[in-house]
């Protein structure tokens, strides 16, 4: 697999992890809660943010003219399909291919409806392509992928292109750091809100790691006991964390 891109620099501010918090799936599911239930920011806000600055990760990052993206049936292949549009938005040949049409989601089906009314691209097979966006499993994760998500993990091993995974990589335990069997191999991973504990116990699995606001509120974190910088995405929507 391709190690980088063209842009090696895209210009992000840098933060070590170090000065940044870290979450557990668990606590990642309570600050989807709140944000939800209590604040009434929905789905499809968190999701617009996250596919946005994915597309915008993708563009300054690895300048692709031509891109894959495989998205599974909940809120990060949802976030995939917002990348999507944006890409194709920025003249980017954009091919969508996803895990499973039958469980897909209503805000993600929404997504699709429109990449789809757009003309891009839904096809059956990944097509080769400059970059892949991995947005097929996000944080729930439960055991080893299974059925045409892994195929499409492995199919995403095999290739030369670059791999940039949103939130983590396909596979990834988020709070143990273990990868499951098969897990991707990403490029550069562009993780959202805050880092996630495991991701720094698998270096190999994320590469390059990224961090992209999606709007939620300092507060948010501070009801589930952790403090974060109100400033921590003054300068970029997205950082490179090292």
């Amino acid at each position: 697999m391709a190690s980088g891109g063209a842009h090696e620099d895209p210009g992000f501010p840098v933060l070590p992890a170090s000065t940044i918090p870290a979450v557990t799936a668990e606590q990642m599911r309570e600050v989807d809660r709140i944000m939800v239930e209590d604040l009434h920011i929905e789905l499809t806000q968190m999701m617009e943010n996250a596919g946005r600055n994915l597309a915008s990760l993708a563009l300054r990052r690895f300048g692709p003219r031509a891109v894959t993206v495989l998205a599974g049936p909940g809120g990060n292949g949802g976030g995939g399909l917002v990348a999507a549009r944006h890409l194709a938005n920025h003249a980017v040949d954009v091919s969508v291919v996803l895990s499973s049409l039958d469980q897909i989601g209503e805000v993600p089906r929404h997504q699709l409806d429109i990449v789809e009314r757009m003309g891009v691209a839904v096809t059956e097979e990944p097509p080769e392509s400059d970059l892949v966006l991995d947005a097929l499993l996000g944080y729930s994760l439960q055991g080893d992928p299974r059925g045409r998500a892994a195929e499409l993990i492995g199919w995403s091993l095999d290739q030369p292109a670059p791999v940039c995974s949103l939130d983590t990589p396909s596979g990834l335990d988020v709070t143990t750091g273990e990868p499951r069997t098969p897990c991707v191999r990403a490029t550069a991973t562009l993780t959202l809100a805050l880092l996630k504990v495991g991701l720094a116990r698998a270096p190999s699995c994320v590469g390059e790691l990224y961090l992209a606001d999606i709007s939620v509120p300092p507060f948010v974190y501070e009801r589930i006991g952790i403090h974060v910088p109100p400033d921590l995405f003054a300068a970029d929507a997205v950082i490179r964390v090292r």
